[in-house]
């Protein structure tokens, strides 16, 4: 029975055992900018995680390699640019504009227009319906 509660016991504590990351950095403002950078950059894998809240694999290299490039000395700018050509804008959560992101900027705006312009008309429709039944 004791060896069953053990085995209980571990099984359930096992995740807070899990590797934290620790990275070592020669400032706080160093380490100030590791965290925004990892909360700007999104996981390819998970997609809708930033790297600090992923636990993939390829955001623990990303991680590591965000905390490489600020030691080395490269900007924040170089650092996002760095991984944006390595896998697109969308590993960016503020993409910029330019025609292969165009329809992530102008595509709610057209779609919550367009909503407008068929209420509209729906309206229209209706209030003459409503005039020729009353005639």
């Amino acid at each position: 029975m004791i060896r069953l509660v053990i085995l209980l016991f571990a099984l359930v504590a096992a995740p807070s055992w899990a590797a934290i990351d620790i990275y070592q950095f020669d400032s706080d403002a160093q380490q100030d900018r590791f965290h925004r950078l990892t909360e700007e950059l999104r996981c390819p894998k998970c997609q809708n995680q930033s790297i600090a809240d992923s636990d993939a694999e390829i955001s623990q290299d990303m991680r590591e390699r965000v905390a490489r490039m600020i030691r080395e000395g490269h900007s924040d700018e170089e650092i996002v640019t760095f991984f944006v050509d390595r896998y697109g804008d969308f590993v960016s959560y503020r993409p910029p504009f330019n025609p292969r992101t165009a329809i992530l900027w102008v595509g709610p705006l057209t779609l919550l227009l367009l909503g407008g312009v068929g209420i509209v008309l729906l309206v229209r429709r209706a209030s003459r319906e409503a005039e020729e039944d009353d005639q």
